[in-house]
């Protein structure tokens, strides 16, 4: 990798910036950013990180063989459109942008590319994003072993087919807010059973990262280790029983599949609106 250009500079570009450098992907000399108009945005980036921004779309793309569309979506249309003439066939396109296809970036682009389109999720924020990426045929082998180096700077990546992406948001892009709401509730029970603020924090906390831990390293399946933790008559199996009359497992099922249908159809409805834009 000799230069990525970054067009966008919100969290999840930052996250990028953050990773690729303390993985030493890329010599900080050859990450350059850039935003519509914040400068202000660039500014904090250049003094926090080490690296270069610029409005001159010339010196942007000078050289870059990497270049990240995180832009908002809603936007991407204006930026990728303003950007087209800069990009080329040997460039490798990596796409955040979510709901926005990979056919829907050429159309606004005019031109054949190849690209990563990728999924990932706010925990990229502390190298714990739990990404999916989809490539085109145009993307080569030297091309792919890149996107998998790029990504693994943010946390676990794995390769889908495009039309999984859907799915993903709903169950792994959404999924940190799943958790953080089975936190709030868990807090909020510690609290109505008299724990102390904190310490309740800390507790739930490790028993996240102790569960997760044990479903990671364990040839057993999570059904295995929730029975082996369910003896008869106890504690925890008196908790089960009210999550299984609340229905608690089929509404995490209903959530993921709400969310994957909610991104299907907001990916449908943008791509529509970018295409039209740029027909018009």
């Amino acid at each position: 990798m000799k230069k990525i250009a970054i067009v966008g500079a919100g969290s999840m570009a930052e996250a990028f910036i953050s990773g690729i450098l303390e993985n030493g992907l890329i010599d900080r000399q050859n990450v350059w950013v850039t935003n519509n108009s914040n400068e202000k945005r660039l500014a904090d980036l250049r003094e926090r990180y080490g690296i270069h921004s610029t409005y001159d779309l010339d010196t942007l793309f000078e050289g870059a063989d990497i270049v990240m569309l995180a832009m908002k979506p809603k936007d991407a249309a204006t930026a990728i459109d303003t950007i087209r003439e800069h990009l080329t066939e040997h460039m490798l396109v990596v796409s955040v942008l979510a709901g926005v296809s990979m056919n829907t970036i050429e159309i606004v682009a005019r031109k054949p590319l190849s690209i990563a389109r990728s999924m990932p999720n706010t925990s990229a924020a502390v190298g714990k994003s739990a990404t999916a990426i989809a490539v085109n045929e145009r993307v080569s082998l030297v091309q792919l072993e890149t996107t998998k180096r790029l990504f693994g700077t943010v946390g676990l990546a794995r390769f889908v087919e495009e039309e999984q992406l859907d799915a993903v948001t709903g169950l792994s892009g959404s999924g940190p807010a799943y958790i953080y709401y089975l936190i709030e509730a868990m807090e909020n029970s510690a609290a109505e059973i008299g724990l102390e603020k904190q310490v309740a924090k800390e507790l739930i906390v490790q028993t996240l990262i102790g569960a997760a831990e044990m479903v990671k390293n364990s040839s057993k399946s999570p059904e295995q280790l929730r029975k082996e933790v369910t003896s008869p008559g106890g504690t925890t199996e008196a908790g089960v029983k009210i999550l299984e009359a609340h229905g608690v497992q089929q509404a995490f099922i209903s959530c993921i599949q709400a969310a994957a249908a909610q991104s299907k159809k907001m990916g449908d409805a943008l791509c529509s609106q970018l295409k039209v834009g740029k027909s018009s």
